[in-house]
């Protein structure tokens, strides 16, 4: 049994999660035909794939109280074992700035529990939904996030062009919640 509840001055600690490892086993290709987007997925080959982990977010989330809000999900001993962290945006769509699922619990249902929260947030804040940005080698996340009724809303190539992740892009989603 998993429980979520908002993370506020009294339970802060847990917003210190730890990223941990994820597959990389595939990519997925925006394309758009002038009015709607579509997409298409490819699996890599066995010994092509791999397992990534984000860097630890080393932001002091004490100073970051007023832009943003935390949701953690909860095992039946009251651990915290997933977190998504939501950042106030200029427009009208609250911006998923971060989610984790620990690796043990990921497939149980925790993700979608903490988008629902996000849902409740955005809507308590004057939000028409939720963004997010996936990369595009990142195909587990982006298939969530579609799954999770978010759509695909942009892409931008460019945006690691000069950097160590040369040759991934970002794919830009949107969920609508009126």
């Amino acid at each position: 049994m998993y429980t979520i509840q908002r993370i506020t001055e009294e339970n802060k600690s847990d917003i210190h999660l730890l990223n941990e490892p994820f597959k990389i086993w595939g990519r997925m290709t925006p394309l758009f035909d002038g009015k709607a987007w579509s997409y298409q997925t490819k699996e890599l080959p066995q010994e092509k794939q791999y397992e990534m982990c984000f860097p630890d977010f080393e932001n002091n989330y004490d100073e970051m109280k007023s832009e943003y809000f935390f949701a953690g999900a909860y095992d039946g001993q009251g651990t915290c074992i997933g977190l998504a962290v939501y950042k106030n945006d200029w427009f009208d769509y609250l911006y998923l700035d971060d989610l984790k699922v620990n690796g043990s619990h990921r497939g149980h249902g925790i993700g979608k529990m903490l988008i629902e929260e996000g849902k409740k947030i955005a809507l308590e804040n004057g939000y028409h939904g939720i963004y997010t940005i996936g990369q595009d080698n990142n195909l587990s996340a982006d298939l969530f996030y579609l799954k999770n009724g978010f759509e695909i809303g942009g892409f931008n190539t460019q945006v690691y062009k000069g950097t160590k992740q040369e040759g991934k892009s970002d794919i830009y989603f949107y969920l609508d919640i009126e």
